[in-house]
């Protein structure tokens, strides 16, 4: 399949949002990338149920919705009402992981593992094949902006030798410090998901920015 492209909100102007997700609307990306943080997992506050509900209203893409948060299992139903299409949530935040992509299955949302850069792979290997993707933090959660870690290649690497031993049909996706100069390498190294949210919003002109991750062609 075709690389995905989701343009994380986390950079948008939040002063003229809804001018930011029609731009999303109008481009080649395919899902919105949703960063919910609680200042208590990561030293950082976001977006809550109400302003996931506001951008669910004029979205026209799915809400990939990114859970950074301590006991993610108390609210994946209220996200879901308010409206994630994709829910992922860390492998560190969930001491009964099976159990709870379990639950994000049974309400109707494509469920995934987040996985932070110090942790390895290895983690997953027994919760692939019943994960439809994992997202790996190519930077330490909480804020955007970052610089890209550059090991996040190797373990991608890695990642997709488990996936073509466990799970062929998972997806791949990274976060943080994507951008055109590394994306092409990103796919070339299994990536199927590509976040992307100050090299799309800061741009000059984002619906370019877009289309250039999107016809990439991968590089080794």
């Amino acid at each position: 399949m075709n690389h995905l492209i989701a343009p994380s909100l986390l950079a948008a102007n939040f002063l003229n949002l809804q001018q930011d997700i029609g731009t999303v609307n109008q481009s080649e990306a395919d899902l919105f990338h949703v960063d919910v943080m609680d200042g208590h997992f990561v030293p950082n506050i976001t977006f809550g149920f109400f302003i996931i509900e506001q951008i669910k209203s004029i979205a026209r893409k799915p809400l990939d919705v990114h859970l950074m948060i301590s006991n993610p299992d108390k609210y994946l139903e209220d996200f879901k009402n308010a409206g994630a299409d994709w829910l992922s949530v860390h492998y560190e935040t969930c001491p009964h992981l099976h159990r709870s992509i379990d639950r994000i299955k049974q309400l109707g949302m494509k469920a995934g593992v987040v996985l932070n850069p110090h942790n390895n792979v290895e983690l997953l290997r027994d919760i692939l094949p019943d994960t439809d993707f994992v997202l790996l933090m190519s930077v330490n959660p909480g804020y955007g902006g970052q610089h890209f870690i550059d090991s996040t290649y190797e373990r991608i690497r890695k990642l997709h030798q488990m996936k073509e031993e466990t799970n062929p049909d998972l997806l791949i996706e990274v976060d943080g410090g994507v951008d055109t100069h590394n994306a092409a390498k990103l796919v070339g190294s299994g990536v199927n998901v590509l976040v992307a949210g100050s090299t799309v919003f800061r741009s000059d002109n984002p619906l370019q920015t877009i289309s250039e991750l999107k016809h990439l062609s991968p590089a080794n």
